[in-house]
């Protein structure tokens, strides 16, 4: 059968082509061929956040020219820091990320851009451009590509569904209909498909909160290992998406770390492998290796400072210290799931035939080999809150620290569950996040991965986030904490 039939991606079948390949002139026969009358240039602002410059296209021309020059946008208004009599900066359309939106009054096509100051140069401050420059500077150094997948969860929220009711912390993979919001997920992944955002698969998570008249019930979707760059950019598209859908079903989402005293928040938890030659690097016959092993050191390592960009508000550190599905230490296991980085289970030498063998007796269809070797290393320190493209570019450094640093194994040693059980913590606070930032900053700054100036804008918004606040007062007071957690409802 031909992989058409599966193909989701409705401008690669009109094309005929996969969207790595795609040129402004394919893109404007698809307009012209799907009668579209709209492009939206896309971008990600300084907040994380996808934002939408419209174009209403009047000629075949003028479709092109957009998708060619792109255009001038106010910098300052995007970016923190910016210098507002020097702002002007453009942005540009990659082609291979172009997809139909189906959300407007009427489909568009899409395209996300990549940001350039007023000399052509990238610009460095831009988030698609730091995390492009850290996966560079680590490919140049190691030969190796990092690729990384996120599990993005997050929360749906909706009137109290009286009949089969959700029960609560037991949702995990739950069915309808004692699962709500199905119908919701499984749109989004559809979505999500066909834009080309590759997925593993979608469920339930263990999150059930009931309040009053309200149900709060916690979905995961899980995306699939791509370069780094492109899994930066595919989790904006998937919050994104989620919100749309919900929106649409009248339903409410948030991603926030924390929704409640009463149950888990939500984590942005991120897998990743390292390639060479188009094989995993980290594995052999036996297992994780040493290279798995001094990347899972490197992650370690910068865990307190990684935590500027994966923990960015005060609720991410209420998150911490419920401990509820949150890591406990800074240190790892295989299959541990108490530890900040866990080796998942894997299918190795005999196990995954043997277990097919039982399942079917007497099939004698031969096992498909994946193309790479699906074992991963998951980092389990971000939330809802993070900003997704500095979070990727910070474990990017932070591998390339594992790698290149001669005590690597010793130290995975040492911070083992295996052998250990007393481990240092991560941050308690915004204030703290910063400094942990502040100290390692020049490992972030080197060879132009970082900007100073971001560093410092992100210092800034952590301390004056933790100011906002008396975090001993939310400890005690129900109600200040139910106040912090309303504010940092929406995140991300």
């Amino acid at each position: 059968m031909s992989t058409a039939v599966f193909e989701p991606h409705p401008l690669v079948l009109l094309l005929g082509k996969p969207a790595a390949d795609f040129t402004c002139g394919d893109l404007v026969r698809a307009a012209e061929e799907l009668e579209l009358r709209q492009v939206n240039l896309r971008y990600v602002g300084g907040d994380g956040r996808l934002k939408t410059l419209a174009f209403v296209v009047n000629s075949r021309e003028h479709l092109a020219e957009i998708l060619t020059r792109g255009e001038r946008v106010d910098g300052s208004s995007v970016f923190e820091g910016t210098d507002t009599e020097a702002s002007d900066v453009y942005i540009v359309p990659r082609h291979r990320t172009a997809f139909l939106n189906p959300f407007g009054e009427r489909t568009s096509l899409d395209v996300l851009c990549s940001f350039y100051d007023q000399d052509g140069q990238p610009l460095d401050y831009a988030r698609e451009q730091i995390v492009r420059r850290a996966a560079e500077v680590l490919t140049a150094e190691t030969g190796m590509v990092l690729e990384a997948f996120g599990e993005l969860e997050y929360y749906l929220v909706e009137e109290r569904d009286r009949t089969f009711p959700a029960e609560e912390e037991r949702g995990y993979q739950e069915s309808t209909p004692y699962s709500k919001g199905q119908q919701v997920r499984e749109q989004v992944l559809g979505h999500l498909s066909a834009m080309g955002v590759q997925l593993k698969y979608g469920h339930a998570e263990v999150g059930n909160i009931l309040r009053d008249e309200q149900q709060l019930v916690q979905h995961e979707i899980e995306l699939w290992p791509v370069p780094v760059e492109q899994a930066a950019d595919a989790l904006v598209l998937a919050k994104w998406v989620v919100r749309e859908v919900a929106d649409a079903h009248g339903v409410e989402a948030t991603f926030a770390p924390s929704v409640s005293s009463d149950g888990a928040g939500s984590g942005l938890h991120v897998h990743t492998r390292l390639v060479l030659d188009g094989a995993s690097a980290i594995v052999d016959e036996d297992g994780i290796n040493d290279t798995a092993r001094r990347l899972i050191a490197g992650y370690l390592s910068s865990a307190r400072s990684l935590t500027a960009f994966g923990n960015t508000v005060p609720t991410s550190y209420l998150r911490f210290a419920d401990g509820d599905e949150s890591p406990e230490g800074i240190c790892w296991g295989e299959t541990d799931r108490t530890g900040l980085v866990r080796v998942p289970l894997a299918w190795r030498g005999r196990v995954l035939p043997d277990m097919v063998a039982h399942a079917n007796p007497g099939s004698s269809e031969p096992i498909p080999e994946p193309d790479i070797d699906p074992q991963t290393v998951e980092l389990r320190l971000g939330d809802g809150s993070a900003d997704v493209h500095l979070l990727l570019a910070g474990m990017a450094v932070a591998a390339r620290r594992g790698l290149a640093d001669p005590d690597s194994l010793d130290l995975a040693a040492r911070m083992s569950t295996a052998d250990h059980d007393d481990f240092e913590q991560l941050p308690t606070s915004c204030a703290e996040s910063a400094d942990e930032l502040e100290r390692e900053r020049a490992l972030f700054e080197a060879d132009g991965v970082f900007p100073a100036n971001l560093i410092d804008a992100v210092l800034e918004r952590l301390r004056e986030a933790d100011a906002a606040v008396d975090m001993k007062k939310v400890a005690k007071n129900d109600d200040a904490r139910a106040e912090l957690v309303e504010r940092y409802w929406h995140v991300g």
